[in-house]
């Protein structure tokens, strides 16, 4: 099968197309003809090599965790799902690929309401900012300072905390402003005097702060903002959460990701949900997608179409 990969860690010119042997779906897998797949930091994060003592990878390495596709092949012991079931999800092999493996308990049927670019766009920004919210246990009528509102996560979080009855204060560049308004969010501008702005809209402070950013003294606001460190979560730099004592969280052990992808998909189906993409390019410019990821401001989620 066609696929990008890299054999060593660097920039994204380290980023080449390869062809790979067609794995197999073992027991408790399916394969996935994969359509799409979205574009992370943490793609570009594990490119380099800066995650190696919390997320090692193995080299040659196929990036990307998440797709929307076609179930083309099952495992032993896989009733749920069935050749031919369209689904979005969570991969257990990279997913810039024609072809990855995933667990069932990580996907779930694509909605024919969905398209395949928003289908690719939904896994991971629903899944982690479900697990964040419910990690924070915001309650409702409390107030959520998130940074980076206007990410791949963040416009999944700040929609999902707002149903959930929860008041969504998103920093994010100017630009992204009237679209944070959009979705039920009060937007501020990073940088300095950033608390100030912050306490303009809550003079208390807030109850959790959500952190996809971790700079321009992002980690710093949310500890001052919420009186402390318990109820803030950082997701962009497990080393700035240790020095500033705050709870880092990269992934879940949890093997039944469908309550999450359920919760978001419930968003579509009253109509709701926006699952902005910021970009759709072809599987072959993968380095030109990691190149953008990285320099940041992206509104939404980068999208690989790859077949």
């Amino acid at each position: 099968m066609h696929a990008i990969a890299y054999d060593r860690h660097g920039p994204a010119e380290v980023l080449a197309p390869t062809t790979l042997p067609l794995p197999e779906p073992g027991p408790g897998q399916v394969r996935v003809a994969v359509r799409t797949t979205g574009v992370n930091p943490l793609d570009h994060k594990l490119r380099r090599g800066g995650l190696a003592e919390f997320f090692p990878v193995t080299l040659p390495h196929v990036p990307g965790n998440e797709a929307a596709g076609v179930v083309d092949a099952v495992g032993p012991g896989v009733t749920e799902l069935s050749v031919g079931d369209e689904v979005l999800g969570r991969t257990e092999t990279g997913s810039c690929a024609e072809y990855a493996l995933a667990r069932p308990g990580c996907v779930v049927r694509r909605p024919v309401t969905l398209g395949w670019a928003e289908a690719a766009a939904l896994p991971v920004a629903a899944e982690t900012a479900v697990r964040c919210l419910d990690h924070l246990g915001l309650r409702e009528g409390e107030t959520l300072l998130l940074h980076a509102a206007a990410g791949g996560v963040g416009t999944a979080a700040v929609q999902l905390a707002v149903a959930r009855g929860v008041r969504v204060i998103g920093t994010a560049s100017e630009h992204n402003h009237a679209f944070l308004r959009e979705l039920g969010a009060e937007p501020v501008a990073y940088g300095d005097g950033l608390v100030e702005r912050v306490r303009a809209l809550a003079p208390d402070g807030v109850d959790a702060a959500l952190d996809g950013a971790q700079q321009q003294g992002s980690t710093a606001a949310s500890r001052a903002l919420t009186g402390g460190t318990e109820r803030v979560v950082a997701i962009a730099d497990a080393a700035d959460a240790a020095r500033h004592g705050v709870a880092f969280s990269g992934g879940t052990d949890v093997t039944d990701l469908r309550p999450a992808f359920a919760e978001a998909l419930a968003l579509h189906t009253a109509g709701t949900l926006r699952l902005p993409v910021h970009r759709i390019r072809p599987l072959a410019e993968t380095r030109h997608a990691h190149e953008e990821s990285e320099r940041g401001h992206v509104r939404g989620k980068i999208v690989l179409v790859v077949r």
